[in-house]
């Protein structure tokens, strides 16, 4: 596979950060230019960053010296530096759509952690094991922007990457309806404990947008791509609450779920997907795939955030406690790293994809 030349707009919050460090001895990737704000453009990164960086590695020599550009008025100067972008950055929505569609009109592709762009009509969102047939969609997304290189290309919400992956094995069996309560580290708001000390011993029953997201966006996960447009999932029905929990990385989720009349498979069967579960990114042997999408934790109180977060680099899912319930057909528990597999780690995935396919 060839090098590629890449830049990351947004470089200094905290998915930008996890960027930096994913970018670190990657054997396709090499970080050649970052962006941010006007205020931190001019600056080294190590001169923006050093006072807060919350990663628990240090920051990457690779990165350290090189001079920040600002993301809007340098826009046509980093896109002629390299081969695609990462985009993370804290805009107003619009204000990231326009800033990420600028970029591929210059003919530079992007692969967004952000959320503006998740539901624009012809862009993907893409978790590589579960829909990378959607990438196609990019060809009917060229036209409209009239480019022949440049596309936008989204990952979906942090927290979905817990419990869809687990659901999606089980769609064949007629899933009717899921439940879901997730519980999110303070990662998730771009937060550590020195910044946002009132999260200390504390939980937060509300995050704003974060219920409609989980509800919604895996109906698009889980539709097609027909004629050149997304037909969206009529189902299962998904609902949920949010709630923003005293843990630095890691969302886990608490999912309740049934099955259509006469097709509830057994716990058993259930298992054996879950342990049989692959999808492209395995099939092309990605740097960043984990090579078991999800594991099954037998013990009663498994997976914990602390000792399963991390579950194959962080970038593979953690499943226990699978068990009937009295209302639903069955429930169990799920954990993924929010800034690994859920944001950066999964658009450097996502990334690797449109690499290994050819659109990048």
């Amino acid at each position: 596979m060839k090098e590629y030349r890449v830049g990351i707009i947004g470089c200094t919050g905290m998915v930008g950060q996890r960027f930096v460090t994913l970018m670190e001895n990657h054997p396709w990737f090499h970080l050649t230019a970052v962006a941010a704000s006007a205020r931190s453009a001019g600056k080294t990164y190590e001169e923006a960053v050093s006072s807060r960086w919350a990663m628990t590695t240090p920051i990457p020599e690779m990165a350290k010296g090189l001079v920040i550009l600002d993301a809007e008025a340098d826009a046509e100067k980093l896109a002629g530096q390299v081969d695609f972008v990462f985009c993370a950055v804290d805009m107003k929505k619009e204000e990231i759509k326009a800033l990420e569609e600028k970029y591929a009109k210059l003919e530079c592709p992007v692969v967004s952690n952000n959320s503006a762009n998740r539901w624009t009509e012809d862009v993907p969102m893409v978790v590589p094991e579960i829909n990378a047939d959607h990438i196609r969609i990019i060809e009917q997304q060229r036209k409209r922007l009239g480019t022949r290189r440049g596309f936008v290309a989204v990952k979906s919400n942090c927290s979905l990457q817990s419990y869809v992956p687990a659901l999606t094995p089980l769609l064949k069996y007629g899933l009717d309806k899921a439940l879901v309560c997730t519980y999110q580290a303070i990662s998730g708001a771009g937060k550590t404990f020195a910044r946002w000390p009132e999260m200390v011993d504390n939980c937060i029953p509300y995050i704003g947008g974060e219920e409609e997201k989980s509800e919604k966006e895996p109906m698009k996960l889980w539709g097609t791509v027909e004629d050149g447009k997304f037909v969206l999932a009529q189902g299962p029905a998904i609902t949920a609450q949010c709630f923003r929990v005293a843990c630095q990385d890691g969302h886990m989720a608490a999912c309740f779920m049934s099955f259509q009349e006469g097709r509830k498979p057994s716990m058993e069967q259930i298992k054996a997907d879950w342990a049989n579960f692959s999808g492209r990114a395995q099939e092309l042997n990605l740097p960043s795939a984990p090579k078991q999408f999800l594991h099954y934790f037998e013990e009663p109180d498994r997976p914990q955030t602390r000792l399963d977060r991390m579950l194959e680099n962080g970038m593979a899912v953690s499943v226990g406690r699978l068990r009937p319930d009295t209302q639903y057909d069955y429930k169990f528990v799920c954990l993924s790293h929010n800034t690994l597999r859920g944001a950066a780690g999964g658009a450097v995935l996502l990334a690797e994809l449109l690499c290994a396919e050819g659109y990048i």
